[in-house]
């Protein structure tokens, strides 16, 4: 129980990698708060998977793009549960586009992949930081992906959000430091409907991987665990979860 009594909030919590990372944060006697913004029946469902398996979770709705119910969702688990000491920042959003497509690259696509993943993030980071100050051995955990490595991914945007992503961490790490540590995971390909990947695409991932297969939402769970309990020395790192394929690359 490495993280017993621990109040959790984790954004987009209740689908895919979040969910991954809301159960495995649960198992380890976490208080989770699973937000969505409109996932609402699979946010319930993973609170009642966590219920059952002897957890406690809840699930809340906040738009993280709309700061004022950012602020009001701090606040109000704050004041609820005692403070907050894990805030993972998780809720994404992508439409896949193809690189060279580049006039399909519209501005509210643009638009919306940015306020999502890059503004999205920081009102939850500046919003929690207050309370998370006043917990011993707190830290936030974003989201980010291997995709600025290599320029892949769903669309440029995609990529170029998780770049912010990774950059915002080192300067939150240095603004919140000594008081909060910040680190961010990268996944690799993780079977999920997140921006509507073909089955396909990760069926051939799987063949080309150094492992031969694909990370899992539980995997990256596992991660954010040893970022949240474990990794007390670490701070402004982002650790690739994608089976060895950013450090070594593709095999045939």
């Amino acid at each position: 129980m490495k993280l017993k009594n621990k109040v959790v909030i984790v954004t987009g919590g209740g689908t895919g990698i979040g969910r991954g990372i809301s159960e495995r944060m649960a198992a380890e006697g976490a208080q989770v708060i699973v937000n969505y913004a409109s996932s609402k029946e699979a946010s319930e469902d993973t609170v009642a998977a966590i219920t059952a398996a002897g957890g406690s979770a809840i699930a809340y709705q906040t738009d993280v793009v709309n700061e004022a119910q950012v602020k009001a969702m701090f606040a109000d688990i704050a004041s609820r549960y005692g403070g907050i000491d894990v805030l993972v920042n998780n809720a994404g959003w992508s439409k896949r586009v193809p690189h060279a497509q580049l006039d399909d690259l519209t501005e509210e696509i643009w638009d919306k992949t940015l306020n999502t993943n890059l503004k999205g993030a920081f009102f939850c980071m500046r919003a929690a930081a207050p309370y998370l100050k006043q917990r011993p051995g707190a830290s936030i955990i974003n989201i980010a992906s291997i995709a600025p490595y290599s320029g892949q991914g769903s669309s440029i945007v995609y990529a170029a959000s998780k770049a912010g992503v990774i950059s915002m961490t080192k300067s939150f790490a240095r603004v919140l430091a000594p008081d909060v540590r910040v680190n961010a995971i990268s996944p690799g390909f993780v079977r999920t409907r997140f921006a509507g990947w073909p089955k396909e695409v990760f069926d051939e991932a799987e063949k080309t991987t150094p492992l031969k297969r694909i990370a899992t939402p539980d995997e990256v769970g596992a991660a954010a665990v040893f970022l949240a309990a474990d990794a007390t020395a670490i701070t402004g790192e982002t650790i690739n979860v994608d089976v060895g394929q950013t450090a070594i690359g593709r095999t045939v």
